[in-house]
């Protein structure tokens, strides 16, 4: 792999996650990382060409030295990942430059093995509001040195989310929201709630994608839903509350 220089933006949550990412194999030494992680709430659009300006001064880099745009194309929130593939895109074109979208899942999985080393298989589960997760399994492939896609990206009740078929760990936030209902997580080894959607995962799952050719031109990029409809009705909404309430009350002894 020769060098790269990659900027990398994440916005699927509630964090307006922006890094520059820098590695050159032939020198031996780790990649570097300058990244802005930010706590905005929905207000990421505001912080995120700020968080560019700020971590490309600190890299001592230009956009043009970058070989390549990321962004966190999805699942996650509509709004969130409009900003970060409409940032993404207007950033690359002016500096015509490739984009190179990472699903937001995966960079959970990459979080994984980040604070635990001797990950081999994830269960990704995150809150996807409405009374369900967003999840997808998978496992680590030492021989490509990247991962394997198992379970692909889906949208479930938690109580549908399945357990791998072999030692795993969770990562992501669904445990948080949904407890026990996330039977799947009883199973795990370790529940990794950090293990979230981040600029600095995105990045490095960007720079391999990169190294094999997927960078798409800047016009090809669009956010990954799994949810199509956005919005809900009044009577919708308050059938999804009615639901919960009974089922909750279903559970109590």
């Amino acid at each position: 792999m020769s060098s790269i220089t990659l900027l990398a933006l994440d916005t699927s949550t509630e964090f307006c996650s922006v890094a520059l990412y820098r590695h050159d194999p032939a020198s031996g030494a780790p990649a570097l990382v300058f990244e802005r992680h930010l706590d905005t709430g929905p207000v990421s659009s505001t912080h995120i060409l700020p968080a560019v300006r700020d971590v490309l001064r600190e890299a001592g880099a230009t956009l043009a030295e970058c070989d390549a745009i990321a962004f966190g194309a999805g699942p996650g929130s509509f709004t969130g990942l409009r900003t970060a593939c409409g940032v993404a895109q207007g950033l690359a074109f002016g500096a015509q430059l490739p984009v190179v979208p990472v699903g937001t899942l995966l960079a959970c999985a990459e979080a994984a093995l980040a604070l635990r080393a001797d990950t081999q298989r994830v269960l990704v589960a995150l809150d996807a509001r409405m009374n369900e997760a967003y999840w997808a399994d998978y496992a680590w492939d030492a021989a490509a040195g990247d991962w394997r896609e198992v379970q692909s990206p889906s949208l479930d009740a938690a109580e549908q989310v399945r357990a791998p078929d072999a030692a795993f760990v969770v990562a992501g936030n669904a445990v948080l929201a949904f407890g026990e209902r996330l039977q799947a997580s009883v199973q795990a080894q370790a529940v990794l709630v950090d293990a979230m959607p981040r600029a600095r995962y995105v990045a490095m799952l960007a720079a391999r994608a990169f190294a094999r050719g997927e960078a798409i031109p800047a016009d090809q990029a669009m956010p990954f839903y799994l949810r199509n409809k956005v919005a809900q009705t009044t009577a919708e909404r308050e059938a999804i509350k009615q639901a919960a309430a009974q089922g909750a009350g279903k559970e109590t002894p």
